[in-house]
């Protein structure tokens, strides 16, 4: 049943990059992705406000609160700049491509392990070879040429390993987590915004032209999106759960097909093979070696 919720939880992420996609052409970057994360912070600060008062939890108290709202903004800086990069990369690449290559912070966080002392083993390094190799097929062209999209969409990959770090640093010491997102949300809302006052000139009739996928990619992408990951990952292998949610690449995909009837040349389906390829290889678990009894 958890694992149930973890995929849907994919399907959702999956959609929302067609959701974006269409974003694009009413609104600014910076518009889109202040409009979507205030929805998202409207919803989960007040749930997570309320979170410690059932019974059986324990209060969230002062300190608490400051530490969700600490980390809050060290996670939603990150979230921020990984949200304007993809949100503009997506303006000139494909849903699908753009699924597919953010997907590569599964390889990238591990990678940042080795500045905390996790050195990553064989399997990681095998990973980020297929991984650069899927990327390669998907996004260079003749002459080691990179579209600008592609470009934007990999740093947008390499911010979000930051940002998915910083999470599973703060999360940590915190029972909150819904408050935890809902500052992060309110943290990118608050930056985008200023970048959607200093480089766009937003319209309120914009705005509610892009009303529709603003609504999907602010309360089923961010907030249920969320909320379907914590349940899901509270009972589940956080492997097997990375695992599953690596799949909104793949629902990425196939949404740009259904709903934007966006193809993908021969060369670039073999990347996006190869590279989730990678993406599953990267987490699988180790095996365990059985000890031999002595005698």
């Amino acid at each position: 049943m958890m694992s149930l919720l973890l995929v849907l939880a994919a399907m959702i992420w999956g959609a929302a990059f067609v959701a974006q996609s269409e974003g694009t052409k009413y609104v600014g970057a910076c518009t889109f992705v202040c409009t979507r994360y205030i929805l998202s912070a409207a919803i989960l600060i007040p749930l997570g406000l309320f979170a410690g008062r059932k019974a059986g939890q324990r209060p969230l108290g002062r300190d608490g609160f400051l530490h969700c709202l600490k980390g809050g903004a060290v996670c939603g800086i990150f979230l921020a700049l990984a949200s304007i990069s993809q949100q503009v990369g997506i303006e000139t690449t494909t849903a699908g491509k753009a699924g597919f290559i953010t997907a590569l912070y599964v390889v990238g966080v591990p990678l940042l392990g080795i500045f905390f002392g996790k050195r990553p083993g064989l399997k990681i390094w095998i990973s980020t070879a297929l991984g650069t190799a899927g990327l390669y097929l998907i996004s260079v062209k003749t002459g080691f040429s990179i579209e600008k999209g592609d470009a934007l969409m990999i740093l947008c990959a390499f911010l979000f390993s930051f940002q998915i770090i910083s999470v599973d640093h703060f999360s940590k010491d915190t029972d909150n987590l819904l408050l935890l997102a809902g500052f992060q949300f309110l943290t990118t809302a608050v930056i985008s915004g200023i970048g959607m006052v200093l480089f766009e000139t937003p319209k309120a009739a914009d705005i509610l032209s892009a009303g529709l996928p603003i609504l999907y990619a602010g309360v089923m992408s961010g907030a249920v999106g969320y909320t379907l990951q914590i349940l899901g990952q509270k009972y589940t292998d956080p492997a097997v759960a990375s695992l599953i949610m690596s799949l909104e690449a793949v629902f990425c995909a196939l949404s740009g097909w259904l709903i934007l009837h966006q193809t993908l040349s021969g060369r670039e389906i073999a990347g996006c093979a190869v590279l989730f390829s990678a993406v599953i290889l990267a987490q699988l678990p180790a095996a365990r070696r059985r000890s031999v009894p002595e005698g």
